[in-house]
């Protein structure tokens, strides 16, 4: 099986929730919406685009062998990704891949976020670790699932920071035993 449909899929997908979050910030700016810490989202894109690119260098020949191990960790991919859109459908016009927030807003408690406060970011650092073990890509895995550890930590700060002081979310979820 071939790893460049994969990495078809990854690219479209990325540039489709890019698209997405361009209409969305739109759809929020028409509420008085504003971005928080617009500073966060580069280091998010280029640790993705990066993630990618290592991806693709070192899975070549690009190839899958579809045994024991490779069909169980595509499984779960794909059942990330319905989750990927769950997360996305349950936010609807609020999802965006920047921090942007409608000042004094709710914030949405449905679907996944009923369970979790951040699922799209579990989402993302599964991705960071079932891909290149997919691919057999150990340096890949080695690099980018601590680096994207560590930018999602500053980017979870970041995005409570800002929904504790410009939504309800701080009513409801006081700030003890946050990092």
């Amino acid at each position: 099986m071939s790893l460049l449909w994969i990495f078809a899929f990854l690219i479209f997908e990325r540039l489709f929730e890019l698209l997405l979050s361009s209409r969305n910030a739109q759809a929020l700016a028409a509420r008085n919406a504003r971005e928080f810490h617009p500073e966060s989202f580069r280091p998010m894109a280029a640790l993705h685009s990066l993630f990618l690119l290592a991806l693709l260098w070192e899975s070549y020949p690009w190839r899958i062998t579809l045994d024991p191990f490779s069909l169980p960790v595509l499984g779960l991919l794909a059942l990330l990704q319905g989750c990927r859109y769950w997360c996305i459908a349950s936010l609807g016009e609020n999802w965006n891949t920047r921090i942007i927030l409608v000042p004094g807003g709710a914030v949405k408690r449905s679907g996944p976020y009923r369970l979790l406060r951040h699922p799209n970011y579990l989402v993302v650092t599964l991705e960071f670790l079932l891909l290149p073990l997919l691919m057999h890509s150990p340096y890949t895995l080695a690099v980018f699932f601590p680096a994207n550890l560590l930018v999602l930590r500053q980017r979870i700060r970041l995005e409570e920071q800002a929904l504790r002081e410009f939504t309800d979310y701080g009513e409801r979820f006081p700030l003890k035993g946050m990092p």
